[in-house]
């Protein structure tokens, strides 16, 4: 059995997938990237910008299924440029002050909409 998982407070998908899926008391959560969901437009000023636009889609996707950051076990980075990583992490390590998830981070040669970093994630209640 499944519950899909879509918040208002995050973009919509821009495709066939739904923003996360619940099963038992894992939730499985689809990237996101760095669209405002407020104005559909993408926040890409600066990677720092980019990825907190990330992490704040990440929230709205558990704040939906009743979660916070504390639920997540896994998080998979996607970065189109391995350069990146330190400033990625910087951002991303706020959500994470203490006992962070596992994770990895790989560089891809395309991300959707030709961001910069996607990130998806696992958690459980």
């Amino acid at each position: 059995m499944k519950t899909i998982i879509n918040s208002k407070n995050a973009p919509s998908p821009i495709g066939p997938y739904s923003q996360a899926v619940l099963s038992g008391n894992t939730l499985f959560a689809s990237g996101q990237i760095a669209i405002n969901p407020k104005t559909g437009e993408l926040n890409m000023d600066s990677i720092e910008v980019e990825t907190e636009q990330v992490m704040q889609n990440i929230e709205a996707v558990l704040q939906e299924a009743n979660m916070t950051f504390e639920n997540i076990v896994k998080c998979s980075i996607f970065l189109s440029n391995m350069d990146s990583f330190s400033r990625v992490n910087e951002v991303y390590g706020k959500y994470f002050p203490t006992n962070p998830p596992a994770r990895e981070t790989v560089e891809v040669s395309c991300l959707p909409k030709s961001v910069n970093v996607e990130i998806s994630f696992i958690s459980v209640i």
